[in-house]
């Protein structure tokens, strides 16, 4: 059976009345325990706030758990060099000296991850991105918000809020039924802008010539990886890998075979904290948008299917993934890009290519522009300048027409292009936090 599809005609049904058990009230309510909410949450209990975080999942991580994106992404200046790039650490290799712009809540987290041996800490060696272990995750996540004393419920879906456009609170779906919490300021770090739009504030989705959004990705571990083997065919073909990307031969060779559709420019994997274990990043399903049910069901279903084949092609075609085998899959599809509520200012390309300064800037960036195709294969990648970084101001951080409700992580204020750098997780932190 094929996935069910939007009707066609779509009828409304009139539902009774309902009632919600008033759960809690705090000062502050955070709604959605990614890493922009784990850091607003945080620090908001550590500047003094009753702080309540609400979370849909069982577990806390985002899509850093949820949907197994990994490893961190560099969040330090970055500077080219090019005498690394023979250098196969199945982590980026094009990145020179650099140094860190977000620290906070960050550094306390991955400080705890690297202790619990869930985390490795970025370097020149790892290309300044930090390869992490989501089982390690999810419980230093929750460590950290015990030890802030801050209060959370999760299997909470939130689906509403009160008094809008005045916020007072949050409605949540439940397994014990509908439930409200009331609060002074909530922070919306649901990734998809869901409560500030149920409130009324406006927002852009996709590029602004067809609203088309990046496409999503359903990564997975691949555990049995011989990592001998496939260095020894770099060592080979050096001109078929480059860092974390490339097989091009491979794959056209498997592609004319008819035994692979690879739906995106090349093969692409990082090492993770197991050295017999790599992180798959080839799927993509693109013209679909991830507030759309029915459009994440299709991805849902068509990304598996890809994942399917591309392990398939690894196994048959890649030294090193003789053995292999999808260990893990995200419970979830990746979705990088949906809702980008409209604040005060709206961030743009050239503010992050120009590495602009802001009078009320509250979080920084240096992850380049990374556009990946909305309608197909390619990936547009657009630095910096060298040891540059860029500022995001409190206004992209403020929404218009609501009150009592700022934004965090990647459905804050910006443009499609500007949105490709601050999507991740890092600089999602760094804007939680200051939420």
């Amino acid at each position: 059976m094929p996935p069910l599809k939007k009707p066609s005609a779509p009828l409304g049904i009139v539902l009774p009345k309902r009632k919600a058990l008033l759960a809690a009230e705090a000062d502050v309510l955070v709604v959605g325990g990614g890493p922009a909410g784990l850091a607003a949450a945080v620090a908001a209990a550590d500047a003094g706030a009753d702080t309540i975080l609400a979370e849909r999942y069982g577990f806390l991580g985002g899509n850093a758990t949820a949907a197994l994106v990994m490893p961190w992404m560099s969040y330090h200046t970055q500077r080219h060099t090019g005498d690394r790039r023979n250098v196969n650490t199945l982590l980026p290799n094009d990145h020179g000296p650099g140094e860190p712009v977000i620290a906070g809540v960050l550094q306390k987290f991955l400080h705890r991850l690297v202790r619990e041996g869930g985390a490795v800490p970025p370097s020149l060696d790892t290309g300044y991105v930090v390869p992490f272990d989501p089982e390690v995750f999810k419980f230093v996540a929750l460590d950290l918000l015990d030890e802030a004393g801050v209060s959370y419920l999760l299997h909470a879906l939130a689906t509403d809020v009160l008094d809008a456009p005045d916020l007072g609170g949050a409605v949540f779906e439940t397994k014990s039924g509908t439930l409200a919490i009331e609060a002074r300021t909530i922070v919306d770090c649901t990734g998809d802008g869901d409560l500030a739009a149920r409130a009324g504030a406006p927002f852009e989705i996709g590029r602004a010539e067809d609203e088309l959004a990046q496409p999503m990705t359903l990564m997975f571990l691949a555990a049995g990886f011989d990592r001998a083997a496939f260095d020894e065919y770099v060592r080979q073909h050096p001109d078929q890998w480059r860092g974390v990307h490339g097989l091009w031969e491979l794959a056209r060779r498997a592609a004319a075979e008819g035994e692979l559709d690879l739906p995106r420019e090349d093969v692409l994997f990082f090492k993770t904290m197991h050295e017999r274990e790599v992180s798959v990043n080839c799927t993509r399903v693109t013209r679909v948008l991830g507030t759309d049910v029915w459009n994440l069901t299709y991805a849902e279903w068509e990304s598996r299917r890809q994942l399917r084949n591309i392990a398939a092609f690894l196994r048959r075609y890649v030294p090193g993934f003789e053995n292999a085998y999808n260990a893990q899959s995200g419970a979830q599809i990746g979705v990088r890009e949906t809702r980008r509520i409209l604040g005060e200012y709206q961030l743009t390309a050239d503010d992050v290519l120009n590495a602009r300064r802001f009078d009320d800037a509250v979080a920084r960036a240096s992850y380049p522009l990374d556009i990946h195709s909305p309608v197909g294969r390619g990936t547009i990648l657009r630095r910096l300048p060298p040891g540059e970084s860029y500022d995001i101001p409190l206004r992209c951080l403020v929404p218009q027409a609501v009150d009592n409700l700022l934004v965090a992580g990647r459905c804050i204020s910006g443009t499609h292009e500007a949105h490709s750098s601050y999507r991740v997780m890092p600089v999602c932190m760094a804007t939680g936090q200051a939420a």
